[in-house]
């Protein structure tokens, strides 16, 4: 633990958890609640709820404070909900949709090809459609059409007799279309949560958390989340019009599943609002009362309850498959449709697609590696990385930066080299690295056609010729905060454990401090001096081992996507060897048996 001194510039470092100051990730391992305060935050829990030790150092680790404990354990939405007006431009735009419910006008609904977009389209559809009035779905396609509202998609939908566009998880930075739809005679609502310039499109209104002007500070929200809080000020507005004298209101919470699965998809922070809605949803979905939800469950094989996990890595993909490398649109009408047949035909369709998307990318990432391992030969100190293949897909470029900056701990850039001159990528980085601000500043510079994103994660569209140029301007604006944000990599630990510890009701105990994801991480904890007493490949790249500690108890492990690098290649060379084990938790349900489960993220030769 940290001494306590007067001076903080004066406080020694905390010592390494283990005396693990390089694992075989080569980082320092530390304890999350090493701070005296949350010491103290994780022991008044204890004292005064009642609280597990173990829980309530998970709580604290992530800022939980001890008058908070309660109601961050049971998040329940009437508490936490705002009043939806908070938002900048809410009035206006439920006013306007009220407006052509009323009226009975088409709507057209333009989303991104993401799982936040589809999820957006589907629930902002769902909601109209009960009310009688007639909508339009429309995904573009990534590769022909790209990202946000186009000319020739605007110009259509108002063709198609739509009096009304509101384009979701989309839309902020939408100058030129927008300004075309305007000129037609569109009415345009703007329903975002995309980081906003200070000069915004013409547009009846724009909802958005994160544009400049906007203080209701729910910027955390993905933009299903945005269209939630829209929904329920439309169902306000209506109600107040006596819209709903003699008929029933549409069921709001019924919705929750899809803004569940868009918030942990969307990798947003699971904080707050966010959390209830993720609790809520869950509980929705365990009903697999949505046809197209309940048809990929079974596609992916998934007969329990769905938890926050399966969202990101079962879910999430297969919905996301269609724009990557598909049909953009099934995402939005697997989610929309009240067909069961069609749901089974779209989520079989997607599954597919999600395992060609598998193929793709696993040979694309390895060629990038490759790449990468010979560049960072020539200069090990390259701050940024940037890749780049004619041979690449363009839906897959930003998986192929996620594995890079896995791979080598920086951010990472991958772009797919188009037949036109042009170079489409995407970019993934580490925590502490505004990669989105330095993107922005290279297409004020005239380095990138068009480009932008969060702080975590950005696209741009440039010149193939000026790959390196590009990649120059990267490496001068981020440099200084890698170098900082790389020397103070840690791996944080909740605590350590044994393997006669780790049980399945080890397990449900943290799972009362869920859901984790971005802004709330999963716990991860350390289980010191165990045996490698079996390893072996499974999967596609998996390594599984089986773990022993010195009192002989034993538990199953697997490290994931790692055969080729240094944990599996560890594992597999190590039988019979100590390790100092760090990995989270989980439980493996084999034949009705529930097993905890070590899930390896690193590990360290014991001393």
């Amino acid at each position: 633990m940290m001494a306590s001194v007067s001076a903080a510039a004066a406080m020694p470092a905390p010592r390494a958890l283990l005396d693990v100051t390089a694992s075989l990730l080569g980082r320092c391992w530390r304890e999350r609640c090493a701070a005296h305060a949350t010491e103290h935050h994780a022991l008044t829990m204890t004292q005064a709820h009642g609280l597990p030790d173990l829980l309530a150092r998970v709580l604290a680790g992530r800022g939980v404070l001890p008058a908070e404990a309660t109601g961050y354990l049971q998040p329940r939405l009437r508490d936490l909900m705002p009043d939806p007006d908070c938002l900048l431009d809410m009035e206006a735009a439920a006013a306007r949709l009220a407006r052509a419910v009323r009226r009975g006008e088409t709507v057209a609904i333009f989303g991104d090809y993401d799982v936040d977009g589809a999820a957006s389209a589907a629930l902002l559809a769902d909601y109209l459609r009960g009310l009688g009035v007639p909508t339009r779905i429309h995904i573009p396609d990534r590769i022909t059409e790209g990202y946000g509202p186009n000319a020739d998609a605007v110009q259509a939908l108002a063709g198609e007799g739509a009096s009304l566009l509101v384009t979701v998880d989309c839309g902020t930075s939408g100058h030129g279309p927008l300004e075309v739809a305007q000129r037609i005679g569109l009415d345009v609502i703007v329903l975002d949560h995309h980081a906003a310039a200070e000069t915004l499109p013409p547009a009846r209104a724009i909802v958005n958390p994160n544009r400049l002007d906007d203080l209701s500070g729910l910027g955390h929200l993905c933009a299903a989340g945005v269209v939630f809080l829209t929904l329920v000020a439309l169902n306000r507005a209506l109600r107040r019009d006596g819209f709903f004298q003699g008929r029933a209101e549409p069921s709001l919470t019924d919705a929750l599943d899809l803004v569940a699965l868009a918030t942990v998809a969307d990798v947003v922070p699971l904080v707050g609002l966010n959390r209830a809605f993720v609790v809520q949803g869950l509980a929705v979905m365990k009903a697999r009362g949505r046809r197209g939800l309940a048809a990929l469950f079974d596609a992916a094989s998934l007969a329990e309850a769905p938890e926050a996990w399966h969202l990101g890595y079962l879910i999430g993909p297969r919905i996301n498959a269609g724009g990557r490398i598909g049909d953009a649109s099934l995402g939005a009408k697997l989610l929309s449709t009240q067909d069961s047949a069609e749901a089974a035909r779209i989520a079989a369709e997607l599954d597919r697609l999600n395992r060609e998307r598998q193929a793709i990318e696993a040979e694309a990432v390895a060629a990038a590696e490759a790449e990468m391992d010979r560049a960072l030969d020539l200069d090990p100190d390259q701050p940024v990385l940037v890749a780049g293949s004619a041979d690449w897909h363009p839906g897959v470029v930003g998986l192929i930066a996620a594995r890079l900056k896995e791979r080598f701990g920086r951010p990472a850039f991958a772009f797919a080299l188009r037949p036109d001159g042009s170079a489409v990528g995407s970019g993934r980085s580490i925590s502490g690295v505004d990669l989105g601000q330095a993107v922005r500043l290279g297409v004020d510079a005239g380095l990138a056609r068009k480009g932008g994103g969060h702080a975590m994660a950005a696209g741009a569209t440039i010149a193939a010729a000026d790959l390196a140029r590009f990649q120059a301007h990267l490496a001068d604006s981020l440099a200084a905060t890698v170098q900082t944000a790389r020397a103070a990599e840690a791996l944080l630990l909740d605590g350590t454990l044994s393997a006669g510890g780790a049980t399945a009701e080890t397990v449900r105990l943290i799972g009362r401090a869920g859901p984790f994801g971005s802004g709330s991480p999963e716990p991860v904890f350390a289980l010191p001096r165990h045996r490698v007493v079996d390893a072996g490949l499974v999967g596609n790249g998996h390594v599984r081992a089986r773990l022993r500690s010195r009192d002989g108890q034993a538990i199953g492990a697997i490290s994931f996507r790692s055969a080729q690098g240094p944990l599996g290649q560890a594992l597999l060379a190590g039988i019979g060897r100590e390790f100092h084990v760090a990995g989270t938790l989980a439980c493996d349900r084999w034949r009705g048996v529930e097993r905890a489960q070590v899930r390896i993220c690193d590990l360290a030769p014991c001393g």
